[in-house]
């Protein structure tokens, strides 16, 4: 077969990295791999095609902007991308985030449409059943389940400060993403499953496999990370995300630093340089890094990964420190539960930081010792890629055996 997938990134981020990791286990098996993407420029064992430019980003950005209509800019670069398809002949599209200032979602469906080309499609957020948001849940909007209007998000991802278009958006979103014949929906966790059963897609057939990752990359890792920062009398609570806001629980660090000793210490990874130096004492900062290793070293040498997610799915983040052997505190949202069980991890109620505080103690009560083979353990059993992309592939042959 020949496969190609489309994402906004390639081989970065935990998207990206989905991509590259699926596209690894169909040339393991055989097939051809293809990743088309919007923007960064990263190494991949795909062919790879890159869509539009950083022009073509910035006018889909200043069009979302000012008029709210994103994912109906970039008619140029998908244009261009089009006929990269017709030039290949893929067996089967896979797509991921299709939101991101770089692809025309309405040139791209009414091709797939006409084209009548197997589609299985990854949803890692709400996008695409809303009007404008990727989440909802955080301020429990419902406008999505009958028609979105008056976005009370509409400044929030992807931002619009002026006209609120998102009755139109969602409109066309429906008629756009209904249109196809041939196609099926991944998600990731069972609660995003639950949000489009509740939806306009929900008459597309949807498969519920959680992500998988790459344990030969992560695993326990020896590192000096903690001597050469100056912490190896501590203990190392870790956060991971790209960007840091409040919604990733960046705020929640910071009083949650407050409330605790000395002995330990709080280490973010992924924020950027103004954040990183405006950290308050107790709070290492990491900039973005691109390098698994390092982000493994990390997970490793880490008592405890904590996820302070306000809105979120699954987050990779939580199954790459399983993976390395750490234990899991995250708040109760959306999925991010669904990678931990109760000898992996602890689940808190949204904003409550003293159920964090209790919870970091309780894990590092019972120690690192403890916990490392459970959670590795669990890794194994559940977020192998080799098994969970495996799982693509035989959707991906049912499919184009169909279509035959």
């Amino acid at each position: 077969m020949k496969i190609l997938q489309i994402n906004s990134v390639v081989n970065s981020g935990s998207t990206g990295r989905i991509a590259e990791d699926i596209g690894k286990v169909l040339i393991t098996h055989g097939h051809e791999s293809y990743i088309a993407y919007g923007r960064g420029s990263r190494p991949s064992a795909s062919k790879l095609l890159k869509i539009g430019n950083n022009f073509d980003i910035y006018m889909h950005g200043l069009k979302t902007l000012v008029l709210d209509r994103h994912g109906f800019g970039s008619v140029n670069a998908t244009r261009e991308l089009i006929k990269q398809i017709d030039s290949i002949k893929p067996d089967a599209i896979g797509l991921h985030n299709i939101h991101g200032y770089y692809l025309n979602i309405g040139l791209l469906f009414d091709y797939l449409a006409m084209a009548n080309i197997p589609v299985l499609w990854t949803l890692f957020s709400c996008w695409s059943f809303t009007g404008h948001c990727s989440y909802f849940d955080d301020i429990g909007c419902e406008k999505w389940k009958q028609h979105c209007n008056q976005c009370p998000k509409k400044n929030n991802y992807p931002s619009s400060y002026f006209l609120d278009n998102s009755f139109r958006n969602f409109s066309d979103k429906k008629k756009l993403f209904t249109s196809l014949n041939q196609i099926e929906i991944v998600v990731h966790s069972k609660w995003l499953g639950e949000m489009v059963k509740s939806s306009f897609l929900s008459h597309i057939p949807i498969h519920t496999l959680p992500s998988g990752i790459d344990l030969d990359i992560f695993k326990p890792t020896l590192s000096d990370f903690k001597e050469k920062s100056g912490l190896s009398a501590k203990k190392i609570i870790l956060g991971c995300a790209s960007p840091w806001s409040k919604r990733k629980g960046l705020n929640d660090f910071i009083l949650l630093r407050k409330s605790l000793s000395e002995e330990y210490q709080i280490v973010l990874i992924g924020l950027n340089e103004k954040q990183s130096k405006d950290m308050p004492g107790g709070i290492t900062g990491i900039l973005r890094t691109e390098s698994v290793e390092e982000l493994a070293a990390w997970y490793s040498a880490a008592d405890v990964f904590v996820n302070p997610t306000y809105q979120d799915n699954f987050p990779t983040t939580n199954i790459e420190a399983l993976a390395c052997g750490t234990p899991v505190v995250t708040y109760n949202t959306g999925g991010s539960p669904e990678a931990i069980d109760n000898e992996t991890g602890i689940s808190v109620r949204k904003a409550d930081i003293s159920g964090l505080k209790s919870s970091i103690e309780k894990i590092i009560s019972i120690g690192k010792p403890h916990y490392l083979p459970l959670c590795r353990k669990r890794a194994e059993e559940y977020f192998n890629m080799d098994d969970r992309y495996v799982e693509y592939l035989n959707i991906f042959t049912r499919m184009v055996q169909r279509n035959n």
